[in-house]
């Protein structure tokens, strides 16, 4: 219906209305300008003001006026952070001219976060200001003359992402968003203007001046702005009434781009300086973001590898390349049996219509797909012989016709499926149509979503996976499942296949050439094949065996890696264990998105060194990331070694009606089934942060049905349970998982679960030139540059050291490349640009993995008898102690610490006053192997009551001291203790004296995993201590460090103080006294 009409004017001054507004948020302010548009400018844009915001959502101070082309920011952030100074609690108010093109009726729709409304000709269009986001909001229809209508727009951002999106249908216009050609500048507008576009190349910037332009303009006065990240220039120059600008990098397409003058150079226009100014253009680039192996996909033959590594056969033809494409309406039939004319486009399978490398690059809800093949008169089609056609994923719902005739139906975008085509072929040329939906809305799809932002990204619709045909005989193996019994040293093979039922199958193991095992047993069961003395495949040594097997005609062949995986106790915690072993499972986060292929690597080469660049930065496990992989990444990862979380796909539209849930389970179901043969899938995760989680009673029935599946993998039922839409912990499966950014995460092992920290890190940084359109929406830990972000991932990563060797199994960081708007990768979207120092970070890891895998330190004690550091403190007098000991490691004395007389009465010692202390660095103490420490201590004055005094400590890699020779007084305990960070603590419960010297040694034993602690010589005090954290090799006399601050300041004395990389006896610290 008709709401409101408007006729076309230009109206005068006006008061800003107020406006009514929802009972429970209040209006916006007035200030600092009042009045709408006095009349349209001939220049296009839109006035953004932009303000900080009060607490109840109104307008507060004013920060910045800058000309917008429109409405359609996917990321807002940027902006906000650009012209306010903050990323959060901000405002912004465009006001301008709307042009409607024809007299009609319109309806607008808004979606954005947070919260924004509308004015046309100052009535009230839209009026949504609450703290929410991304929910569509449409208006009712209003009647619009042709011509000049005056417009405001306001959006509030609370916190998190920001982004805004306003779109119109009218007369002749399907709804779409506003172009920048609707709008026009309030003729109040006194800034710069120019006409600033991008070009196609995306290499060149030009703006065109409403005069001649003179005077010069050098690139260190410019800033390119693209999604508000400044990009590089090479050069400018001006010519006539042009500006232009030369980028270093080309300009991607579907960026919003901005250029900025700072005012100091010469440039003038008609004679006048031209002011500082900061205007958007209009980005005509065609440079898509892609990455090293794009220009290596032959649109004819792509991925023309075998697409099924666990069952080969010797007889196949891959059907990737080029494919007629139909669009079409939702109920529409698909073309069969036709010249081929209906399908007008061309697609390169196995892309998704999304990503360049199909030759579409855009969605559609309904389509389908066109190819013509023959088959090979080799292959005896017909004579005990059927012709299979194998797709490896469609997404999402697919039905398969040859000839006209449906041969398959199958809905699910993560699951390999066949049609057997043989009855439906024909003589020479056949016809080979796949008809496709895929709304992308209430299914199993992952990150995918309709409208990509944030931490959801472009959909993959269609054929994603190869697809190729095979001959089989009637009675024929379709999947094969591995388990090992270490015990028995068997390799356990489950065969099932199409009209096997009650056929024999032989399993031949093949060491090399070598047959070193052989067995029957009927299709469905297990056929146990024993192996003298089994080669185990691990990380370290992914050994494989070859496999024949052989059921009548049908001869497939395939492989398998010996392991178990499985939970058992470690130092009375469970652990995960590998082979029988304990294993830290150090992970990153994999999504598998591609600039270019998105769901689909561009090429074999691609997929396997996305893998291969996890293992050379020390990673020894991947989590897949709410997405299934084709079958050959599988077999990389086992070949190289690497183990593989699987995460199940996660239905984001909800899970809300039992028939979602069916087919969540049917899809969960068919995934376990489809993978029982990797060696690397060490377990499955079938739900994330409660994304489509319908009751924690539901996450307890999937962990129970892939257990039961498949017993012999883990099952983490719920990754991120303390996390996000989680409907609480069921307390299923075998492992506990908690998600914390920046973290890492610290869950507790309970009576039957292993703990694990499923995601945590999340660091951050863009590199201009290769961030994808919308720029970064990490909320997490931005950092300057490749340096800040290396050091950041070492001192997060030192945390998990201590961790990993008691309580933690494994982490998962993230994420392995950048994908879409975030920026948090090791490697940059396109995989250009490696963004942390590799030799670093492995070593960190490294770290990690051997203190939780229960393997020994490789540091060899090098101090002998005197130890690495021995500071006899008799000096007297300057800045310095020297170190007795052959390492030279010079105790440095900060400002105000003095000298006092020793413990013994006649030589000297340093004397603390509470806010002073001593450091050096000892490179021979390393952290987490044995240590010793010792010194003779003095309290002038005890800590506060519940605080400590640290007399001796050294810095830990995580921020925090990797020990504390130290006294608590009334804390968590009251006496003197040799103490981890947080616990544990060996103790001596005693009230000090005051002035009174002790001597005191702390031991750290890794051979028995235990805190000593020695008062006078006496042993007074043991502890288990699993794990330790390492240092940074600073020893700091007189304080501790927690959270990279120093504390525990010591008022007192200390005398003799000394370091051993060694665990030093009883006999050794009583001598010590004497």
């Amino acid at each position: 219906m008709v709401a409101t009409s408007f006729a076309a004017t230009a109206p005068a001054a006006r008061a800003d209305d107020p406006s009514p507004t929802p009972t429970t948020t209040p209006s916006a302010s007035s200030t600092p300008s009042s009045s709408t548009t006095q009349g349209a400018s001939a220049h296009a844009g839109l006035q953004a003001d932009y303000y900080l915001l009060n607490t109840d959502f109104t307008f507060a101070a004013h920060k910045a006026t800058v000309v917008e082309q429109n409405l359609n920011v996917a990321n807002m952030v940027p902006n906000y952070q650009r012209y306010t100074g903050v990323k959060e609690r901000a405002g912004v108010r465009w006001t301008g001219a709307l042009q409607v093109p024809t007299t009609g009726a319109y309806t607008f729709t808004a979606t954005g976060d947070n919260g924004f409304r509308m004015w046309v000709d100052g009535v009230q269009v839209f009026d949504w200001w609450v703290d929410q986001w991304d929910k569509p909001q449409t208006s009712k229809s209003i009647q619009l003359t042709a011509g000049t209508h005056d417009f405001k727009f306001e959006q509030f951002q609370n916190n998190g992402g920001a982004n805004i999106k306003l779109e119109w249908a009218g007369p002749g216009i399907a709804k779409q968003v506003i172009p920048a050609s609707a709008f026009r500048l309030p003729s109040s507008y006194d800034g710069e203007w120019a006409d600033i576009a991008v070009a196609e190349s995306g290499k060149t910037l030009t703006a065109d001046f409403d005069s001649a332009l003179s005077g010069s303009v050098d690139p260190s006065q410019l800033t390119v702005l693209g999604d508000g990240t400044a990009l590089p220039v090479s050069s400018a120059s001006i010519s006539g009434k042009r500006l232009t600008v030369t980028m270093q990098t080309a300009i991607q397409k579907g960026i919003q781009v901005r250029l900025a003058y700072n005012g100091k150079g010469t440039l003038a226009a008609g004679g006048t300086a031209v002011k500082a100014f900061d205007l958007p253009a209009t980005n005509g680039s065609t440079y898509r973001m892609s990455t090293p192996w794009a220009s290596k996909v032959d649109k004819n033959n792509p991925l023309p590898e075998y697409p099924r590594p666990n069952l080969v056969r010797t007889q196949w033809k891959n059907l990737n390349g080029q494919w007629g494409l139909a669009t079409l309406g939702k109920d529409a039939t698909a073309p069969v049996n036709t010249s081929g004319a209906d399908y007008k486009e061309k697609v390169t399978v196995p892309y998704a219509l999304e990503p360049t490398l199909s030759g579409i690059g855009r969605h559609e809800d309904h389509f389908a797909y066109r190819r013509t093949f023959t088959v090979p008169a080799s292959w005896r089609i017909g004579s005990h012989q059927r012709l299979n056609i194998n797709f490896g994923a469609v997404d999402y719902d697919a039905t398969v016709y040859v000839n006209g005739t449906q041969v398959a139906h199958h809905t699910g975008g993560y699951e390999a499926f066949t049609a057997d085509a043989t009855d439906a072929l024909k003589r020479g040329t056949n016809e080979l149509v796949v008809k496709v939906t895929d709304t992308t809305g209430d299914q199993p799809r992952g990150k995918q979503t309709p409208n990509p932002s944030g931490i959801f990204y472009t959909p993959a619709s269609g054929i994603w996976q190869t697809v190729w045909m095979e001959p089989t005989p009637t009675a024929s193996i379709d999947n094969v499942a591995y388990r090992t019994d270490l015990a028995k040293s068997q390799l356990q093979v489950q065969t099932t296949g199409t009209k096997l039922a009650g056929q024999k199958v032989t399993v031949t193991v093949r060491d090399g050439h070598r047959v070193v095992g052989r067995a029957t047993a009927k299709a469905g069961d297990w056929a146990n094949v024993t192996i003298a003395r089994p080669h185990l495949w691990s990380p370290d040594d992914p050994h494989l065996y070859n496999v024949t097997l052989q059921s009548g005609s049908d001869v497939v062949s395939s492989y398998a890696g010996m392991r178990t995986v499985s939970i058992g106790k470690v130092n009375g915690v469970n652990k995960i264990l590998l082979n029988g072993r304990q294993t830290f499972l150090l992970s990153t986060l994999d999504q598998g998105y591609w600039p270019d292929g998105v769901y689909t690597a561009p090429t074999d080469e691609a997929l396997k060194w996305d893998i291969t660049q996890t293992r050379e930065f020390g990673f020894n496990t991947i989590r897949k990331h709410i997405k299934v992989e084709p079958a050959r990444w599988y077999y990389e990862a086992d070949r190289q070694g690497m183990l593989v979380w699987q995460d199940i796909p996660a239905n984001n539209g909800g899970n809300a009606t039992q028939a979602s849930r069916d087919q969540f389970n049917a899809e969960l179901s068919e995934i376990v089934k489809q993978h029982s043969w990797s060696t690397s899938v060490i377990g499955y995760i079938p739900m994330n942060e409660g994304w489509g989680e319908w009751s924690k009673e539901g996450t307890a029935e999937l962990a129970a049905t892939i257990k039961k599946l498949d017993p012999s993998r883990l099952v983490n039922a719920h990754s991120g349970v303390n996390c996000c839409n989680s409907h609480g912990d069921s307390g299923a499966g075998d492992v506990i998982d908690w998600h914390m950014y920046t973290g890492p995460a610290f869950p507790s092992p309970d009576a039957k679960r292993a703990a694990i920290d499923g995601e945590h890190g999340g660091f951050s940084l863009s590199i201009p030139g290769h961030v994808w359109p919308g720029g970064s929406v990490n909320p997490y830990g931005e950092v300057p540059d490749s340096a800040a972000l290396t050091a950041a991932y070492v001192k997060n990563t030192a945390a998990l050291v201590r961790a990993a060797g008691s309580n933690l199994s494994g982490s998962v960081y993230t994420q392995t490349t950048d994908v879409e708007g975030e920026v948090n990768g090791l490697w940059t979207y396109d995989r250009q640009v490696q963004k942390m120092d590799k030799a670093k970070v492995r070593a960190a890891n490294e770290q990690v993995i051997r203190a939780g895998s229960g393997a020994a330190t490789d540091h060899k004690p090098v101090g002998g008898k005197e130890g690495v550091a021995s500071w006899s403190m008799d000096e007297g007098s300057g800045t310095i102690a020297k170190d007795s000991t052959k390492f030279d490691n010079t105790l440095y004395l900060g400002d105000g610490v003095t000298w006092g007389t020793g413990a013994d009465g006649s030589g000297r010692s340093l004397t603390l006053a509470g806010k002073q202390s001593a450091q050096t660095t000892v490179k021979q103490l390393d952290t987490t192997a044995s240590y010793s420490v010792s010194s003779w201590v003095k309290l002038d004055k005890l800590p506060a009551k519940g605080a400590y005094s640290s007399f001796v400590s050294a810095d830990g890699a995580d921020g925090k001291s990797s020990f504390f020779l130290q006294y608590g007084n009334q804390a968590e305990i009251n006496g003197f203790a040799m103490s981890f960070a947080g616990g544990p603590r060996a103790v001596a419960s005693v009230t000090a004296e005051t002035g009174k010297w002790y001597h005191l040694v702390g031991v750290r034993d890794a051979a028995t995993q235990q805190l000593k602690l020695y008062l006078d010589g006496k042993l007074v005090s043991t502890v288990d201590a699993h794990g330790a954290s390492p240092s940074t090799g600073i020893v700091a006399l007189g304080r501790g460090q927690w959270e990279g601050d120093s504390v525990d300041y010591l008022t007192g004395g200390l005398d003799g103080t000394r370091i051993w990389d060694r665990a030093l006896s009883d006999a050794e610290v009583a001598a010590l006294v004497k």
